[in-house]
């Protein structure tokens, strides 16, 4: 009897997971807590992703995909997350193979060993793990497995505004008021930002493409005003001459924020570490740490994720105690050491932990680090199933060259 395999999450590795344990025989099941896969992605669609599409597409799903006259999309091109989602993962999907193994709108609330919480010790590795969900409509389930690769993401956490990685002051008394992650301001919500005084708060993609989109809105809507909140003394970019042409999305992203700033069409405040925020009327005051001051209408904090470890309490994990991501790659994917263009690709054998034959995959098992891309991810679970599937050579081998 085959192997059974719960994947966690329904985005591109949870799905290139679920592929790749298709063509090793096993049985894979793929539990995604959204009405759609790629839920995540369908949150950022209106955002250009910053690598080509040859760094985005898993060599298992494509091979699946053209079973049923797929055509890849040019290597070279940049899409969009909505063309990601509509032109890759949707019709992955919708594959035969893969169709009736994915669980929709079925969040995993727990993942345990059969009758043994944490703290149990006889027999535990020889015993299946068991999964519990919850469907939309509230009805619960469990099912055994005998391993669980987690590619749930850390979308769903994302990091606070404040300072030291806690909520400012304030912050929860008028979270309902602020904008976490990428925001479409050119989309659905263009009249909600039309005329306003936007601040931006954070330092990396989603910050940046967010900014671009506020100063594009405000070439038409001429009183909005964006301003780029920086918590450090700098707006750490790198030089944009850096980036090797399958990332030329980012090299133009990095130019287009270098210039708008230069100009002005982006207000820049650096050393912006947020102490409190308060609501004044319609507006909201914001208060750093070196105690400036600033009045918006309205806060983005584009500051990034993390991961979630609540529904795994009862697993042994083996994490970093800094990235939170497993002990074995921190030093491969540490980012005051890395980039994403230096990280090395690795496996099952740096991705497991002491509960055998529980992975992190994706960028979950990144923790706290931002140096992550899809590639990478694939090459992960490209191994983690060959772990499963007992061909322990391909599971050493790296099959993964990066391009630069």
């Amino acid at each position: 009897m085959s192997k059974t395999v719960v994947v966690i999450g329904g985005g591109p590795i949870g799905l290139a997971a679920a592929a790749h344990a298709i063509e090793r025989g096993l049985n894979p099941v793929v539990f995604e807590a959204g009405p759609h896969v790629g839920e995540t992605v369908r949150a950022w669609q209106h955002v250009r992703m910053f690598s080509a599409w040859q760094l985005n597409l898993d060599k298992a799903c494509q091979r699946l995909l053209e079973t049923c006259g797929w055509t890849a999309p040019d290597p070279d091109a940049y899409p969009s997350g909505r063309e990601f989602r509509e032109g890759y993962l949707e019709p992955l999907a919708r594959v035969p193979e893969l169709l009736p193994r994915i669980r929709l709108a079925t969040r995993v609330v727990a993942v345990t060993r059969v009758e043994h919480d944490k703290l149990a010790d006889a027999r535990r590795l020889s015993v299946p793990f068991e999964v519990a969900f919850e469907a939309a409509n509230g009805s619960e389930g469990r099912l055994t497995a005998d391993a669980v690769i987690d590619c749930s993401g850390n979308w769903e956490q994302p990091r606070p505004a404040g300072a030291g990685g806690v909520p400012a002051v304030g912050e929860r008394n008028v979270r309902g008021r602020l904008h976490y992650g990428p925001v479409d301001v050119l989309g659905a919500l263009r009249v909600h930002f039309s005329g306003k005084k936007v601040a931006v708060l954070g330092n990396r993609h989603s910050a940046i493409c967010t900014l671009i989109d506020l100063a594009r809105l405000a070439g038409e809507a001429l009183s909005t005003r964006p301003i780029w909140l920086v918590r450090s003394e700098t707006a750490r970019n790198g030089p944009p001459g850096s980036v090797p042409k399958q990332l030329q999305c980012l090299g133009e992203m990095l130019r287009d924020i270098e210039h708008l700033t230069s100009v002005g069409q982006i207000e820049l405040r650096t050393g912006f570490s947020l102490k409190c925020i308060e609501a004044a009327g319609d507006h909201l005051r914001l208060q750093a740490t070196n105690d400036q001051t600033l009045i918006v209408d309205e806060l983005i904090v584009a500051t990034g994720f993390r991961p979630n470890f609540d529904f795994l309490r009862e697993l042994r994990l083996d994490l970093h105690s800094t990235l939170e991501c497993p002990s074995a790659i921190a030093p491969l994917i540490d980012p005051a050491v890395h980039t994403a263009r230096t990280v090395s690709p690795h496996g099952a054998k740096e991705l497991g932990h002491p509960d055998r034959d529980f992975f992190l995959a994706g960028i979950k098992s990144y923790g706290r680090a931002a140096t992550f891309l899809l590639i990478v991810g694939y090459e992960q679970v490209r191994s983690i199933v060959a772990h499963l599937a007992e061909d322990h050579d391909a599971a050493s081998r790296v099959e993964l060259s990066l391009p630069w």
